[in-house]
């Protein structure tokens, strides 16, 4: 006798055909299956985040190498500034070369330019014609008792068309004559004033003018523009003289074409405004405040290093995380380095042999402070100072600390050196931990696949089997109803 299957029935799903969640199952069987490519993932995560704060330890090495090749400059330490106690009778710049100290200055005359001045001119026209001049100096004397050529000087003749006041100007100035030509107007009419474009004495001018028709009045046309200083009769009118400048400097008496001597002391520039009525003192000092704003610079550079490799390589207790770098021995060893640079005494210097000795130290956290009252101190003794910070010894003990400080930046930063080291290296790590994932990506691909196929395998059998099921159901119940 047959047993009935009434309680028997297909397998209930939300899937079809079969009944079967295929899709569910899959997507939790590659869950387990992609297990190491979330595991390569989050690997590479941690490289990318490791490379990039490497990147920014070198950008901070950098910082701390520029800083360092400042301070070790031999141009910082030799720099100098000067004061004047009158700036608005005498300026005073200096340059490389200039030594401290200070100096007495007395201006009696400043250099000027030549100026000469036209009459005012009633027609407004010029015929053509030409206008040569000459530049030179000319003798004492009213009138002058002569005129000597610059040396090194040609007369210059300017072929001049007929043109109008403007034009005549233009092309005057055009020439390259060394004179400028300007047109000054006022109530009375126009006027051409020409002055010569460098001053001193040597670089007055004389014209002399010649009309192509000459009209006989050498009071207009081109004949209004000569001059010459030994002719009281010329018709243009000089309204200033060309000359020297004359001054004293420490009682030396001194002459100048410009009123800008440089290096009238050595590396001593002065620029004359005015003339004095009594001495003015110029004076010459070390130029500290920049050494301090170096100094500045490079603590400021160290901190912003140090305090990245410990925020890097700290581990919190409390969120049990560690920092990008945590444990990363290069970042360690370079931080170890760092701070045997500062712990080291130097023999450098015979007047201090710490960097505390001038007011710089250590602080719990591996930052620098700097005691400004002790720096200012120390910048009283630069000689020294520069010794205890600059000195190239031949090894660390000797070396001032800049010099050491510039000489870790420049191995750490080298081709060959530990950051160039490190990258390449997770470089490395990063490149193989791609191609990792690329295979392990196929790997699953291809399981995928793989399941999908006898999954779906599964599910037309499955079907199959409930349909089966349902007829053999359908069938019992059939055979099992009482015949009437």
């Amino acid at each position: 006798m047959s047993t009935p299957l009434v309680n028997s029935g297909s397998i209930s799903s939300t899937g079809l055909g079969s009944g079967l969640d295929v899709a569910g199952l899959i997507t939790k069987m590659m869950a387990v299956e992609s297990q190491p490519l979330t595991a390569l993932q989050t690997q590479a995560s941690t490289l990318v985040n490791q490379l990039s704060n490497v990147g920014k330890l070198q950008a901070y090495f950098a910082a701390l190498q520029t800083q360092s090749n400042a301070l070790t400059s031999a141009a910082l330490w030799a720099a100098t500034t000067a004061t004047s106690t009158d700036p608005a009778s005498v300026m005073v710049s200096t340059s490389h070369g200039a030594v401290a100290g200070s100096h007495a200055v007395t201006v009696s005359r400043l250099a000027a330019n030549q100026t000469v001045t036209s009459n005012a001119f009633a027609l407004n026209t010029f015929g053509a014609g030409s206008l040569t001049i000459e530049l030179g100096s000319y003798d004492s004397g009213t009138p002058a008792a002569g005129f000597s050529a610059k040396a090194g000087s040609s007369p210059v003749t300017i072929k001049l068309a007929s043109t109008d006041l403007s034009g005549l100007r233009d092309q005057i100035n055009a020439a390259g004559a060394g004179v400028t030509a300007a047109i000054v107007s006022d109530a009375a009419g126009a006027r051409l004033s020409l002055r010569s474009k460098d001053s001193g004495a040597e670089n007055a001018f004389r014209l002399s003018a010649s009309e192509t028709i000459d009209d006989g009045d050498p009071a207009t046309g081109l004949s209004a523009l000569a001059f010459d200083a030994s002719n009281l009769g010329s018709p243009m009118l000089r309204t200033t003289s060309a000359a020297n400048a004359e001054l004293s400097v420490d009682g030396i008496a001194l002459s100048s074409s410009s009123n800008t001597l440089n290096n009238v002391v050595d590396g001593l520039t002065l620029n004359l405004r005015k003339t004095t009525a009594s001495e003015v003192t110029v004076t010459v000092a070390s130029d500290t405040a920049s050494v301090k704003a170096a100094i500045s610079g490079f603590v400021s550079a160290f901190n912003t290093l140090a305090g990245f490799i410990g925020s890097q390589t700290a581990y919190s207790a409390g969120s049990k995380t560690g920092g990008a770098l945590q444990g990363d021995q290069a970042t360690l060893a370079l931080q170890r380095q760092l701070r045997q640079v500062i712990n080291q005494g130097s023999s450098a210097s015979s007047s201090w042999s710490r960097l505390s000795d001038i007011g710089i130290t250590m602080q719990v956290d591996g930052s620098l402070s700097v005691d400004s009252a002790r720096l200012d101190n120390a910048t009283g003794n630069l000689p020294e100072l520069s010794k205890l910070l600059i000195t190239d010894g031949s090894g660390s003990a000797d070396a001032g600390f800049a010099r050491r400080f510039k000489r870790l930046a420049d191995a750490a930063l080298s081709g060959d050196g530990m950051l160039a080291t490190r990258t390449a290296s997770l470089q490395a790590r990063t490149a193989r931990n791609s191609k990792s994932q690329e295979s392990m990506q196929k790997r699953l691909d291809l399981t995928q696949a793989r399941l999908q196929a006898q999954y779906s395998a599964l599910d037309t059998q499955m079907a199959s089997l409930n349909a089966l099921s349902t007829y053999m159901t359908q069938q019992i119940t059939q055979s099992n109803k009482p015949t009437l």
